[in-house]
């Protein structure tokens, strides 16, 4: 049996995961468990996969959980220091599926136990790039992305060189409001801008493919991951979600994979590194799907993208700026504070700023998300 943690049990990339052990329960043991604080769920799942350490990350929610888990011989723990100190146990396979920065000092605990992370936080890897892939480095931990679009890139690498590829093409559903006018878009509601046509995914992760950032973020992983060269790397969006990702070689071959818009695809692709397992996914029906269509991203109404792009040029601090601007202005807007074209505003306002010198320790990007989470608040209270 292998062990596994899951950071973020309770969310859509945890359910998934754990559906996928459910079904192969004879070769998981489950070591860690972890929510913000959804005691009744994560005590469920906690009972029913026999963990070994539940930890809530809001360490109020701390004691609802100990009663719910009572007499169960399961630990808790409740904190942002719990969580680090619950990766820090280390395990076979590490499932990062916290979202936001929030998840970053776990993932780099995890990273520094030498083990396989199945990374579904794209947002660590934005802030923290250079400082995160030297850790990997380092301490031999192997990075498998669990983001479709990335793991798609990723099966279509393997057995061949990165530096016979010409082209990596990230493909983008566009999200549920690809097709609405400028105007339009000013009036989106949080309901709207959630309500994704293909996947099923939680709140923060849908508004950013509606405004598109979910993939300027992907972009920027995409650079960290499969370094050959921000020019090098594009954006297509493609309605269907069918292709999830192409890389184009210097021979004119292209590779693409395909699936279905069913996250656990791309984490059974981790689970089973380097082999492969059965998931209850049906076969691709093509015929049934009839036709596929690519389209250029629309970076008029959804500049997020070319903002994520000319982040990742600049460097340094900068697209950790990004990243917290932007769940900064993303938290405003599913408060029903601010309008949904406004969160792209926000996000290039607080990166026109003055910019921190480039961050080298995890401590210095946590301080560079602090400052400019500080910075965005501030520019949604004057506006």
């Amino acid at each position: 049996m292998r062990s596994i943690s899951i950071f973020g049990a309770t969310g859509s990339v945890g359910a998934s995961t754990l559906d996928l052990v459910r079904r192969n329960r004879r070769e998981w043991r489950v070591s860690v468990l972890t929510a913000n604080c959804n005691v009744a769920d994560l005590a469920a799942l906690a009972r029913e996969f026999q963990a070994e350490l539940a930890v809530v990350a809001d360490e109020s929610c701390l004691a609802e959980l100990r009663g719910a888990l009572a007499g169960s011989g399961i630990a808790t723990a409740g904190g942002a220091d719990a969580l680090v100190e619950a990766a820090a146990r280390g395990a076979d396979v590490t499932v990062a599926a916290i979202v936001g920065c929030a998840g970053l000092a776990p993932v780099m605990a995890a990273i520094e136990q030498g083990g396989i992370i199945a990374l579904a936080n794209k947002e660590a890897l934005v802030s923290a790039g250079e400082v995160m892939t030297a850790a990997v480095a380092r301490h031999g931990a192997t990075l498998l992305p669990v983001d479709s679009e990335h793991n798609a890139i990723f099966q279509c690498l393997q057995g061949n060189r990165i530096e016979d590829v010409r082209r990596i093409t990230l493909t983008a559903s566009g999200g549920p409001l690809r097709t609405w006018s400028a105007a339009r878009l000013e009036a989106a509601t949080p309901a709207q801008a959630v309500a994704h046509p293909n996947w099923d995914m939680g709140a923060k992760i849908s508004v950013d493919s509606a405004t598109m950032m979910n993939k300027g973020l992907e972009f920027i992983e995409a650079h960290h991951l499969f370094p050959v060269g921000l020019d090098r790397i594009r954006i297509v969006v493609h309605p269907q979600s069918v292709i999830h990702s192409l890389v184009e070689y210097r021979d004119g071959s292209t590779l693409a994979q395909l699936g279905p818009p069913d996250m656990r695809v791309p984490i059974a692709s981790c689970l089973a590194w380097p082999a492969r397992m059965e998931t209850p996914m049906a076969p691709l029906d093509l015929p049934a799907l009839g036709e596929l269509t690519f389209f250029a991203p629309d970076e008029d109404r959804f500049p997020a993208t070319r903002l994520a792009r000319e982040a990742a040029a600049a460097g340094g601090a900068a697209p950790a700026v990004l990243n917290a601007a932007n769940e900064v202005a993303v938290a405003a807007f599913l408060a029903g504070k601010i309008a949904f074209t406004r969160i792209a505003v926000t996000v290039e306002r607080t990166l026109t700023r003055a910019m921190p010198a480039a961050p080298t320790t995890l401590e210095e990007v946590l301080a560079v998300d602090r400052e400019a989470r500080a910075r965005a608040d501030e520019l949604l209270e004057l506006a």
